[in-house]
């Protein structure tokens, strides 16, 4: 009985750990699309269905995929018309922002 207990305590243990790494990456998924529909303006030149734009300037997000370090690099240091963002915007909405984009692109 004590190491039924044992195993039942380690996996509520689990489930809140988990519970709670899911609340924080939802918080930075929703920080990342706030910047993407705001300071970072991305939403005018690039298309994301997630995100509701429909701009044509840039690469369709939503057909290409980019990874996460291929859109830091790309919001860091701008990559044909588009300017590099380092310095506008903080190292954490540029982190926040290549994590939504990543995984919005995705769905």
């Amino acid at each position: 009985m004590k190491k039924l207990f044992l195993n039942l305590k380690n996996v509520i243990l689990i489930l809140v750990c988990l519970s709670i790494f899911q609340a924080n990456a939802d918080e930075l998924f929703n920080k990342g699309k706030e910047v993407f529909l705001g300071a970072g303006n991305c939403a005018a030149c690039h298309m994301l269905s997630d995100a509701g734009s429909n701009a044509m300037v840039g690469p369709n997000l939503n057909e290409i995929r980019p990874d996460i370090q291929r859109i830091i690099m790309a919001v860091r240091n701008g990559i044909g018309v588009m300017p590099a963002m380092e310095g506008i915007l903080t190292n954490e909405e540029i982190e926040a922002v290549a994590h939504y984009t990543s995984i919005a692109a995705e769905q």
